[in-house]
């Protein structure tokens, strides 16, 4: 048979990086391409402790329906964490997701109708892109630097596109490129999205893998009007499987969100659930996500010495302050896909993500995303090398 798909599906394909990172999936292959926290420090003794204590707790709450915004009591604990880190918000502000990129799905299918324009930063976060595309929206970009979104170019999108309905934005350490949004331009963000009326959507899976330089308010904190939607995850600070995320938004937003969960998948696993909840009550998070800091410090620091060590000088990286990616430039007419797939794959035995697909409108070649947190440190050292040797004899021609 010849099935009709709905129109909305033409825009749905896989990603043209999918079989790349497949071949990268090779144990031989030193990969720095997914978004992986490091595997060797997940809790699992305590994961292991809260888990064996809610499936046997009397009565198998764990093993029930919940209610579908979430348990109250992790609701209540996620908002604690919002306001330890200068956002005010209660349990009621608060909506439990399957993952942070359940919150992107849903704010595009909230808020855009086909043809309406998100604007992102120029490059952006390749999973949002793949969230948003069923909701068939425009992109109008905006530059980032070394302070994030370029707020000057953004006041200049939003008064070329009348039919944008939300800004996308990582403020905190950017996939991909690892770069910070300044606070003057926190406050200018905010500013102009209060202008044109448009809600900012907040993404911020990487904000609490802070090592180094002050933490900056988040956009929710500093929103006066209620536009801000804020999206907040356990997987880099805990573990990616239990895929427990959230939302905080005003109410006319959370309410209309909690209708899609509900007809999403009803309700986040309550067992899950019920375990982060417990491993909140019993252990220190904080402390945790301390050990986390200093280890992806230091691999940061390994690979960026490596990195000035073996490539050629005309190759450059962002140095970011938190979060796993560092964002590499070549130069001008190099193309990353190609490179990947003919050189640093076969010969290096090196993966990486080629960066043309993280630019919603108009591709550039020349970049790739390094991943510093999964690799260890003998693994960094080793793959940079053979990449930086691949690099200089591709450039040496």
């Amino acid at each position: 048979m010849t099935p009709r798909f709905a129109q909305r599906m033409a825009d749905v394909q896989p990603s043209a990086i999918g079989e790349l990172l497949a071949l990268g999936a090779d144990p031989a292959i030193i990969s720095f391409g997914g978004g992986y926290p490091d595997a060797t420090l997940f809790p699992k003794d305590q994961l292991d402790a809260v888990f064996h204590e809610v499936i046997h707790a009397p009565g198998g709450a764990a093993m029930q329906y919940a209610p579908s915004n979430g348990l109250p009591r992790l609701r209540e604990q996620i908002a604690g964490l919002m306001r330890a880190d200068g956002t005010l918000c209660t349990a009621d502000d608060v909506l439990i997701l399957q993952g942070s990129q359940q919150g992107l799905d849903f704010a595009a299918r909230m808020l855009v109708d086909p043809g309406d324009v998100i604007v992102t930063e120029d490059p952006t976060f390749l999973g949002a892109l793949i969230a948003f595309a069923p909701s068939q929206p425009r992109y109008a970009t905006v530059p980032v630097d070394a302070e994030g979104m370029q707020t000057d170019r953004l006041a200049e999108v939003l008064r070329a596109n009348p039919r944008a309905r939300m800004i996308y934005t990582v403020p905190d350490f950017q996939n991909p490129t690892g770069v910070t949004l300044s606070l003057a331009r926190r406050h200018a963000l905010i500013a102009l999205a209060n202008d044109h009326d448009l809600i900012v959507l907040e993404d911020t899976p990487y904000r609490q893998i802070r090592f180094a330089g002050e933490s900056l308010p988040t956009l929710k904190s500093l929103d006066t009007e209620g536009r801000v939607i804020h999206l907040g995850s356990f997987s880099k600070v805990l573990v990616p499987a239990l895929r427990i995320g959230w939302a905080v938004a005003a109410p006319a937003s959370l309410m209309r969100m909690g209708c899609l969960k509900v007809a999403a998948d009803t309700q986040t696993s309550t067992l899950n659930m019920a375990a982060a909840s417990l491993f909140l009550d019993r252990y220190d998070l904080a402390a945790h996500i301390g050990t986390l800091r200093k280890a992806y410090r230091q691999k940061k620091a390994t690979m960026l010495d490596a990195i000035r060590q073996h490539f050629p000088q005309e190759v450059s990286v962002t140095d970011p302050d938190g979060g796993l990616f560092t964002w590499a430039t070549f130069p001008d007419g190099f193309d990353a896909t190609a490179f990947m797939r003919d050189v640093a794959l076969p010969r290096a035995r090196v993966a990486y993500v080629p960066g043309a697909t993280f630019f919603p409108v108009s591709q550039r070649p020349n970049h790739a995303r390094l991943n510093f947190s999964a690799p260890s440190e003998a693994d960094i050292n080793c793959g940079i090398e053979a990449l930086g040797r691949a690099l200089k004899s591709e450039f040496s021609v």
